[in-house]
């Protein structure tokens, strides 16, 4: 049984980690992209320091050196990134490690390095970014959290409040969402339902 917060949304500022933390959001995912390195770890200090007060945990995405200097205390690395990364000196300085998975071989490659957690995506159509992988599916949720058993499970990819309960029923212990909320005319107040459809 995960012990993590089960909303997980990602965000790419602290202004936004800013918007969501009085609102309930516990466990959330900073995903700064094509930004210089300063502003990147400007947007990290922010976001960490806003975390701590409010007894929330902040995942980086990516730079995970940048992470380190700071003293993050989480990393999310997609496959690409995995091929650069030091996970001995991130483990090592005791950062927790989720990891990205979208077919059976990266998952292989992933247990390898015993995450902290799975991500498995895009389980819907997404329109955040251009993917190689068409829609997973609930089967597919299903299968993944079967295969890593403990390890908790993170859904991502076209999340919705609505489809959270199925996605939930289908294994994931945790639900990632992006463009629900930061497209949506009242962020704030998707915010509230993705909170409560997370309890």
């Amino acid at each position: 049984m995960s012990t993590l917060p089960r909303f997980y949304p990602i965000f790419d500022s602290a202004a936004w980690v800013l918007r969501a933390l009085p609102l309930g959001a516990r466990f959330i995912q900073l995903r700064v992209k094509d930004q210089p390195l300063n502003v990147v770890r400007a947007e990290i200090r922010a976001a960490k320091g806003l975390c701590r007060e409010h007894d929330a945990t902040l995942v980086v995405n990516d730079y995970w050196q940048i992470a380190l200097e700071e003293g993050c205390d989480w990393v999310h690395l997609g496959q690409e990134d995995l091929d650069t990364a030091d996970v001995d000196a991130l483990r090592a300085a005791g950062i927790k490690l989720g990891l990205s998975t979208h077919d059976h071989a990266e998952l292989d490659r992933a247990l390898a390095f015993s995450p902290d957690y799975v991500a498995l995506g895009p389980v819907y159509p997404t329109i955040l970014k251009k993917m190689k992988w068409h829609e997973q599916g609930l089967d597919r949720v299903t299968e993944w959290k079967r295969l890593i058993g403990d390890i908790p499970l993170v859904a991502i990819g076209g999340m919705t409040v609505e489809r959270a309960p199925g996605v939930f029923e289908a294994g994931a212990d945790i639900v990632s969402v992006v463009t629900d909320i930061t497209l949506n005319q009242s962020p704030e107040a998707r915010m509230g339902q993705w909170v409560e459809a997370c309890v």
